[in-house]
């Protein structure tokens, strides 16, 4: 089984908000099912973030989880003052585009974020 943090979840609006939980051992956020996850890879020696996939099941869309998820992952690497890559596509097209305040995290050609 892979070592599994659960010292970090997603901060919501409330008590409805799923728990996302750091999967260190699989590099990924995840839902406490496991069902639903955002992968990525680390670069640059570990101080850049590549989200590289989202996958929320059929079953479970519709929810918000997919986003939640990009939230824990940036959270995370605010927190940890690691820059982010956004290699998939929900997470540069859909989710920075809603949520622009996190741009500021994002990986620059100068190697740093915005932190």
């Amino acid at each position: 089984m892979a070592a599994r943090t659960e010292g970090e979840e997603a901060e919501g609006s409330g008590g409805g908000s799923p728990k996302i939980v750091w999967n260190e051992g699989k590099q990924r956020f995840e839902t406490e099912d496991k069902k639903a996850y955002v992968e990525y890879v680390l670069r640059d020696n570990g101080k850049v973030m590549d989200l590289v996939h989202t996958f929320v099941p059929s079953s479970k869309r519709g929810l918000g989880l997919a986003s939640h998820l990009c939230v824990a992952a940036f959270q995370h690497a605010k927190s940890h003052s690691l820059s982010i890559i956004p290699t998939c596509s929900y997470v540069s097209d859909t989710f920075l585009l809603r949520n622009p305040s996190w741009n500021s995290v994002l990986y620059t050609e100068g190697g740093k974020s915005n932190i």
